[in-house]
């Protein structure tokens, strides 16, 4: 009887042995060999090398974003990995590339997806959700003064990466960051960035990445929940967060309510349709307003943040006009101010106006938009609008492109030299419709939200 029980015993404690080594996370270290085995180095040309399991890159002049890939691509994944500079005096923007890819047909190459942002200067959005090589900062860590303090410039960092199925979440020295919820890319490299460098004393230097490991299989068991605001950036999607922050869809992928043709009753009959969640102006050889024509909102905004991904096809012109009035008429386009969609490269229009204010994400005929190489061609750039008072911004794939002050001395010489010159009070009014333009080019429209201010 007592060997039976021994023996129980043993069964017992081999079975929560058993059970408890399979509730054990299995990691899988990155790291291995010597020489960076397993990884391969794309994009520019800085320098990396292995010191035992820590990996250092080093900032080289006159070369373009560097990374050091896995080989190997990786889905669904919890990441974790430890990161420091040098010292204090070594500090330059970096990050680590997840789901990410490169393939000749993308953009010469060019590496492309998520990047979870190392941020050592002042705005210390490390943490953050990037997308490199596409449509810049999808969940920054603006609005999230916790995760902008974890960064410590002094020493190592932990920062731990879930991501699985379209939700990516990070967290930094045990702080939640980003909470974002995408799915461009469900997989992909992962890659050590080294960020080009402009300035000579920038040259030289370093940043190391030790304890890279990975949990490929079953990591939804070791999920960890997180405080982090959750932002949806999925085509005509609001996340529960972005309902609650005010966000509102303008377009809900199938159908054309809350939108009707400009100076019209109801949506156009023709040269507009939606397909694929997208709403898409058809081509007409270029001719304004030669098919459908414009289509604007059937409500009017005054302070607004407005978001709208946009895919042009080669030499087309569009725009997004806001503070949108119909009092004038026209039977062209309604009357308003414009950030300007264009392909620069192939469009007559860039080269008119004064200064380059016809460029792409300008405001049209007024204030030419800062020069940005954030422009993909043939995919998706995000437009954002954002209005406070008499204060504007245009932004384009994360980058601020413009910002201008409305019902001033200086605003109103800029419309007195402008074609606008013969409409009283152009771009001053209180409030208007947004107007997406048919500018006789096809263009895709998707994810069009507003969130009022």
């Amino acid at each position: 009887m007592k060997k039976q029980f021994i023996i129980l015993l043993i069964l017992f404690g081999y079975g929560i042995s058993e059970a408890q080594q399979n509730d054990t996370p299995k990691w899988i270290n990155l790291v291995k060999g010597k020489n960076l085995k397993g990884w391969e180095q794309k994009g520019g040309e800085a320098f990396y090398r292995q010191q035992g399991d820590t990996i250092i890159g080093q900032t080289v002049a006159h070369t373009p974003n560097s990374f050091l890939c896995t080989e190997k691509v990786f889905s669904n994944f919890i990441l974790e990995y430890d990161v420091r500079f040098k010292d204090t005096n070594n500090l330059f923007n970096s990050g680590v590339q997840i789901r990410s890819t490169s393939s000749p047909d993308y953009n010469k190459g060019r590496v492309h997806g998520y990047q979870v942002e190392i941020d050592p200067s002042d705005r210390a959005w490390s943490a953050g959700i990037y997308d490199e090589g596409r449509m810049g900062w999808l969940n920054n860590l603006v609005h999230d003064e916790n995760a902008r303090k974890a960064i410590n410039l002094e020493g190592w960092n932990h920062f731990r990466v879930e991501a699985i199925d379209s939700s990516i979440r990070t967290w930094l020295n045990g702080v939640p960051c980003a909470n974002l919820v995408d799915n461009m890319t469900v997989s992909g490299f992962i890659g050590l960035q080294v960020h080009n460098i402009s300035k000579p004393d920038d040259v030289g230097k370093e940043i190391m990445w030790r304890n890279i490991r990975i949990i490929t299989k079953n990591p939804e068991q070791y999920r960890t929940e997180t405080t982090a605001r959750e932002i949806c950036t999925i085509p005509n999607q609001l996340s529960k967060d972005d309902i609650a922050d005010g966000w509102h869809l303008l377009f809900d992928g199938e159908t054309t309510n809350g939108w009707r043709g400009a100076g019209k009753e109801s949506f156009p009959s023709k040269g507009w349709h939606i397909g694929d969640g997208e709403l898409v102006v058809e081509n007409a050889d270029g001719a304004e307003s030669g098919n459908g024509g414009d289509i604007v909102t059937m409500e009017e905004f005054d302070n607004f943040e407005l978001l709208v991904d946009f895919k042009i096809t080669e030499g087309a012109n569009s725009g997004i006009k806001y503070f949108i009035t119909e009092a004038y008429g026209s039977d062209k386009s309604a009357i308003g101010l414009e950030y300007q969609i264009l392909d620069d490269k192939n469009h007559p229009d860039a080269t008119k106006g004064v200064k380059d204010n016809r460029t792409l994400a300008s405001l049209y005929d007024l204030i030419p938009a800062k020069s940005s190489k954030k422009f993909y061609m043939g995919y998706w750039n995000r437009a954002r609008i954002i209005t406070k008072g008499n204060h504007v911004e245009h932004w384009l794939n994360g980058e601020k492109v413009v910002e201008y002050e409305r019902n001033n001395q200086m605003f109103d010489a800029l419309v007195a030299y402008s074609k606008y010159s013969d409409y009283k009070g152009f771009g001053n009014w209180d409030k208007g419709h947004i107007l997406l333009q048919d500018h006789g080019d096809e263009v895709h429209f998707r994810n069009i939200k507003i969130r009022r201010e």
